[in-house]
């Protein structure tokens, strides 16, 4: 229940920000930058729902500009947990984004997609002890999409095997 309220109350918020705002915003291109932050809902190693709420924040750069496209590469840090088990996720990832290749014209819209190869440690905190366990590298993969309510400030949904199988956050991007 206390999930569902703070959804509500984020996308409250989030929505009565972008009725303030007239957006300027274009779409992904070569040397821009964007730092997101969210919360994941449901964790990438567990299929059962009893587990904490993941915590994420993640960079992008745009690295080139393609006659359809842009590319964009960056990382991710997350983190979740419950009763003595956290888990970190560390990770590098590239993104194709799409918005020309779709022909949108939109430029509120960043629309993407892309791999990565993320490091997820495991500790458990127990009987007085720390111990760590399955740890190691997994590949992972992400469609996404960010709407900018201005040109800088917007949100983000993406669904992949990262850190949450769909985090939702906010977005800004630096120039």
């Amino acid at each position: 229940m206390k999930l569902k309220l703070t959804i509500a109350v984020f996308l409250a918020f989030v929505l009565g920000v972008s009725l303030q705002f007239e957006s300027q915003a274009q779409s992904f291109q070569k040397d821009d930058w964007v730092i997101q932050a969210g919360l994941g809902l449901g964790n990438t190693f567990s299929y059962g729902g009893s587990w904490g709420l993941p915590l994420g924040a993640g960079v992008e750069y745009g690295i080139a500009k393609l006659e359809k496209g842009a590319i964009g590469i960056g990382g991710d840090l997350g983190f979740v947990s419950l009763s003595g088990l956290n888990v970190l996720f560390v990770g590098a990832k590239a993104s194709y984004h799409f918005n020309e290749l779709f022909e949108l014209t939109d430029d509120r819209w960043d629309i993407y997609g892309g791999l990565g190869l993320y490091f997820r440690q495991f500790n458990f905190e127990g009987m007085g002890s720390m111990y760590s366990f399955n740890s190691g590298l997994y590949p992972a993969v992400h469609v996404g999409a960010r709407y900018y309510f201005t040109e800088n400030v917007g949100m983000y949904g993406e669904l992949g095997n990262n850190w949450g199988w769909l985090n939702v956050g906010v977005a800004f991007k630096l120039k």
